[in-house]
């Protein structure tokens, strides 16, 4: 027999034992989906040349479709057992008593996932998909490249030993994860968070969260977070203050809303909202998606392709109008071509907002406020500005800048942003 070979150290870092089970979910899905694609093709053909409709329009009737319904069959009872085996097989893979934490994680295979979740992060939560990333709360070491998640069904004294009496919680975008807020070359990098925390004499702690996920699904996770977090918080809190990138303000927005709701502590102790070229009006790019789903489905040949652009997350079709309440989209086709339906949601009373736009543009004009902005959200949608009055967010003159020559993820490591939170919040 010929000597089993063994994985590189440096891949290593990058795989789990629960990968081989999370690939085979994976594979059924896609191969499901794949027939689903061919048969409506299928079906479409068969109608031009007069052959009788099934009762769904996407389906083939008779022998043809008792052989999709057999493949679709096998693929799930195939699928299933194979999951079922790796599952067995797990606790006997090398490394399988490792704790699934980032102290044996690499920062690029975190990085895949976060971006995996965000295209997809729905469907791995609903299938139970190893790959799925759960809600945490986590802090960062000074010392260390990755942060570890707080435990907050235990004291926090020995996890937070030099807790202050304020928060400050960091807030990541789509498809991206909390490490990504340490940014730059090396010897330059910047964390807009760690500045701002040591300006406010806060503890910066960093939400992880599904960005797949509808963003209001988010909102209600977070708002149970930051409410067990209180709970165990080692010192008595004063204050917590949220500096948000993207979507994460979205989240943020969202959350606050549903703690005022349930009427929990943690609003109450809230004083200031940050946003860093998040959304709020929605972001072009998903509306040309929906575009896509409309023009795919103008003709009975294409029409079965519309469904692969409807892989992508509702986290990313809430993008396209900055949908941050359930009822935005429940009861709702997210796919379907609609006008913007939102209940009208201002910005919290009693918190100071402030806000940060970018634009690639290096003047300000109404066809780059709007069609440019920083290449990803249009400039008047990270102000709050917007045509229905119902819908504005009343920012603050003194609270927004606009920072020029920018793209939406240079926010991060921006200089003209850091000066403008420490000259809000901090010192300069």
């Amino acid at each position: 027999m010929g000597r089993m070979t063994t994985l590189p150290t440096s891949l290593k870092r990058h795989l789990r034992p629960t990968d081989l089970r999370a690939a085979a979910l994976l594979a059924t899905q896609a191969t499901q989906a794949i027939t689903t694609v061919t048969e409506g093709v299928h079906q479409a053909v068969r109608r031009t040349l007069g052959a009788s409709a099934s009762t769904a329009p996407s389906q083939t009737t008779g022998l043809t479709g008792l052989i999709y319904r057999s493949v679709q069959g096998v693929t799930s009872v195939v699928g299933q057992g194979v999951v079922r085996a790796l599952s067995q097989l797990e606790p006997w893979l090398p490394g399988s008593s490792a704790p699934l934490d980032d102290a044996t994680q690499s920062a690029e295979r975190l990085a895949m996932l976060a971006a995996l979740n965000g295209v997809m992060g729905d469907r791995l939560a609903a299938s139970a998909n190893p790959l799925a990333l759960a809600m945490t709360l986590r802090v960062r070491p000074a010392d260390s490249d990755l942060s570890h998640a707080l435990k907050l069904d235990r004291p926090l004294q020995d996890q937070l030993p030099a807790a202050s009496r304020k928060v400050l919680l960091v807030l990541h975008g789509l498809c991206m994860n909390d490490l990504q807020w340490q940014t730059g070359p090396a010897g330059q990098q910047v964390n807009h968070a760690q500045t701002l925390a040591q300006a406010l004499g806060a503890t910066p702690v960093y939400l992880r969260y599904n960005t797949g996920l509808h963003i209001s699904q988010n909102g209600h996770l977070l708002a149970q977070q930051l409410y067990a977090l209180m709970a165990a918080w080692p010192v008595p809190l004063t204050g917590i203050s949220m500096l948000a990138h993207s979507m994460g303000g979205l989240v943020a927005r969202s959350a606050v809303q549903i703690g005022q709701q349930k009427q929990m502590t943690w609003p109450a102790k809230l004083q200031h909202l940050i946003f860093l070229g998040t959304p709020h009006h929605g972001a072009p790019l998903e509306r040309a998606g929906s575009w896509i789903d409309v023009l795919l489905g103008s003709t009975p040949y294409s029409r079965p392709f519309a469904k692969l652009t409807q892989l992508r997350s509702a986290g990313v079709t809430d993008l396209r109008y900055g949908l941050v309440q359930d009822m935005d989209w429940q009861g709702r086709d997210r796919f379907r071509r609609l006008p913007d339906h939102r209940t009208p949601l201002p910005l919290a009373s009693g918190v100071a907002c402030f806000t940060v736009a970018a634009t690639l543009a290096g003047r300000r004009n109404t066809v780059a406020d709007r069609l440019v902005g920083d290449g990803l959200v249009p400039l008047h949608s990270a102000l709050g500005q917007h045509d229905d009055p119902r819908h504005v967010l009343a920012f603050d003159a003194a609270h927004q800048c606009v920072v020029p020559h920018c793209g939406h993820l240079q926010l991060l490591n921006h200089p003209q942003v850091q000066q403008a939170l420490l000259g809000w919040l901090g010192q300069t």
